[in-house]
């Protein structure tokens, strides 16, 4: 039975169409008007929230994960491929978000020496040199805040179109950021000097763009 209503304590004997349509225009005494639940029990929709829990769930373990790992290009040729220009780059080994004028997104992968550590902050984060010049030429974001849409946007699997609107769609950006979060796991203490090798992507819009790498795999090497 479809959602609708019922009369509690309300005589429910037949009567003339007329006079049910006059009744209706009186104060109901005696009676409570009670909303009937859906057929099978059904309840509200979800929020947003859990369905992008749900999804994440379902896909990032199992598919966005191997899909960087597959689809990754090692930092350094990666970055000299960017120098030599950014929508050459972009055409062969990245992917573009929603729009012509989004920003290229790169899954990448390397391996580079810590050389500025922010493990206090909410949007933690370790520069790693990655060609032995000393000066970090990337960021790995650890969080628990992590920017941008890079994981998402990475991926052909998620495609706007499948979703409500634009802000459901910044909502599983999100959900895959914190996933990413939640699955680091560093040594405790200083890591300066240390190597750390890592898988991931990052988005820019600019080949002046500093790398801002949301991690999918992130070992701190012995």
């Amino acid at each position: 039975m479809a959602s609708g209503f019922s009369f509690a304590g309300c005589p429910m004997n037949p009567m003339p169409l007329l006079a049910l349509a006059l009744a209706a225009t009186l104060p109901l005494t005696g009676c409570k008007i009670i909303k009937t639940a859906p057929a099978g029990g059904e309840t509200s929709a979800t929020t947003d929230e859990a369905r992008m829990a749900a999804l994440v769930a379902d896909s990032y373990v199992p598919k966005l994960i191997p899909h960087v790992a597959a689809a990754a290009t090692d930092v350094v040729p990666l970055r000299a491929a960017i120098a030599g220009g950014l929508d050459a780059a972009g055409a062969k080994l990245g992917l573009r978000g929603a729009g012509g004028g989004g920003p290229w997104n790169f899954a990448v992968k390397g391996a580079g020496v810590v050389v500025t550590s922010d493990r206090a902050s909410r949007a933690a984060k370790l520069g790693l040199d990655t060609d032995a010049d000393g000066v970090a030429d990337v960021q790995v974001q650890l969080g628990p805040v992590i920017k941008g849409t890079a994981l998402r946007d990475v991926a052909p699997f998620y495609v706007f179109t499948d979703f409500r609107d634009q802000i459901e769609f910044a909502k599983l950006a999100r959900a895959l950021n914190d996933a990413a979060g939640a699955a680091i796991v560093l040594p405790e203490g200083d890591l300066l000097g240390k190597t750390v090798a890592f898988e991931g992507a990052f988005a820019i819009l600019s080949a002046k763009d500093a790398l801002l790498i949301v991690p999918t795999a992130l070992t701190a090497l012995p």
